[in-house]
């Protein structure tokens, strides 16, 4: 059910270079419901009194449940209203919110062996969400998860170091960093140079028990989107949250 609720700052730190992870409660103190992979919308209004909204994926690990926090990754946006607002919120500063909106969520009845889980950005934020429902299903089912993310360089892997230790837990999850700019000054076996693109066919991707979720850059999403059918692979089988960036 969607519903409309004041947020109050409760943390914040940048995360890479123009972008900042921001951890909200409700101001009115009550839990936040979400499936992982939904977002939300912060409603503001412009100088000229014009109302306006932004939408922000939730990055707050979370299997199906309430939440105390919601935890956002916040591009800055060279002359953007959100980046103005959000970016001089002092903690204990309120903004107005709603939601959950989206479906962009891993489905209880899929039967598929594998899911691909490619991210550029700030894309990567529903799958951290995601992880404890992740858990879940490798133990469960004994699903295998393949996460590839597009980054410049290592300053720009958000929450790297979360993914690297899901993964060194759990054999059934790989994630692969793909750096288009700058190797790491250390690199990691499952580094990757290129874009997520250039790593995916080392996958073999297989029509038969794979399920692709996209989220990020649309132009990413498109070539993947492309490349993914050129493979085979169904489009209901193909899911998409493109992020594009509003001033």
């Amino acid at each position: 059910m969607i519903e409309h609720f004041p947020l109050k700052l409760a943390d914040s730190h940048m995360l890479a270079p123009g972008i900042r992870h921001l951890a909200f409660q409700r101001a009115d103190g009550a839990p936040f419901k979400f499936t992982p992979g939904q977002f939300i919308q912060i409603h503001f209004n412009y100088e000229d009194g014009k109302p306006t909204k932004r939408s922000y994926s939730v990055g707050t690990p979370a299997e199906g449940a309430e939440v105390d926090k919601l935890e956002l990754a916040v591009s800055y946006v060279d002359g953007g209203a959100a980046t103005k607002l959000l970016g001089s919120l002092e903690h204990g500063g309120t903004v107005e919110a709603s939601g959950p909106y989206g479906r962009f969520c891993l489905q209880d009845d899929d039967a598929n062996q594998r899911y691909f889980l490619i991210a550029t950005g700030t894309g990567i934020t529903p799958y951290r969400a995601m992880l404890p429902k992740i858990e879940k299903l490798i133990t469960e089912r004994g699903t295998h998860v393949a996460l590839l993310y597009g980054a410049r360089n290592e300053q720009e892997l958000l929450y790297g170091e979360e993914f690297e230790a899901f993964a060194n837990r759990h054999p059934e999850f790989t994630f692969r960093a793909c750096l288009s700019r700058a190797a790491r000054a250390a690199p990691r076996p499952n580094d990757r140079r290129g874009h997520v693109q250039d790593v995916l066919p080392e996958l073999a991707p297989d029509p038969e028990r794979d399920i692709a979720y996209l989220c990020g850059n649309p132009d990413m999403i498109d070539a993947t989107f492309t490349q993914l059918k050129e493979l085979g692979m169904p489009i209901k089988h193909i899911r998409r949250e493109k992020y594009v960036s509003s001033r």
